[in-house]
């Protein structure tokens, strides 16, 4: 049996007046840009203007899709060379705990998700917007490297828009509810990205209800 408990983060739902501080809804990909964070200085000497942030930003999709209890997820607009990456894909969360789960069933509609990891870019923010109306949560923190599993909020999206979070907000990726999902994403070029293990860091996982 495991040892791990799990934390219950609020769930609730997303506008520009919740994700202040995270982020904002977006209305449009083709017309949305991400902010990119000019390179840190090491002393008093400033970064020459217009230097220091070329690289830009790059776009792809972001891929998830249940097989059973499991949700995976795929970015496309970065490269994949982490640890907890395998074949370009990752675990993203679990419909139950995750000692319980198992892959060989078929999708049901998930009621609770449990996820174990989540990280934040330093270098620039992240959009993602769905290439169809569907249903979708992110959970998220404010800034911080000293973080607690408690410091979490999911944000409830009813598909009709995209999300951008700002530069060093926590969070990990989005979480459909529909056995599959697509969404458009931009990010930093760079790609820096700092993680947090929650079941090697505070022996927990997180999870949320999927209904408000």
């Amino acid at each position: 049996m495991s040892s791990l408990k799990a934390v219950q983060i609020p769930l609730i739902k997303a506008t520009n007046e919740s994700l202040k501080g995270y982020g904002y809804l977006i209305d449009s990909y083709e017309n949305s840009d991400v902010e990119i964070v000019t390179w840190p200085k090491q002393g008093w000497r400033e970064i020459d203007k217009g230097t220091g942030n070329e690289a830009g930003s790059t776009n792809g999709s972001f891929d998830t899709w249940w097989e059973g209890e499991i949700l995976y997820g795929q970015n496309n607009a970065v490269q994949h060379n982490s640890d907890y990456e395998v074949d370009g894909k990752y675990i993203l969360g679990y419909s139950k705990s995750p000692d319980k789960i198992s892959k060989n069933i078929d999708y049901s509609y998930p009621n609770e998700i449990f996820i174990w990891h989540a990280n934040y870019h330093p270098d620039g923010g992240q959009l993602f917007f769905p290439t169809e109306s569907q249903e979708y949560i992110s959970p998220l923190a404010l800034p911080g490297d000293n973080i607690q599993p408690e410091n979490f909020i999911a944000f409830y999206f009813d598909g009709s828009k995209g999300l951008y979070i700002h530069p060093n907000i926590w969070h990990e990726g989005v979480f459909p509810i529909n056995q599959k999902s697509s969404f458009k994403g931009k990010q930093g070029k760079v790609h820096a990205r700092v993680s947090i293990d929650f079941k090697k860091e505070f022996k927990k996982y997180l999870y949320f209800k999927t209904k408000i």
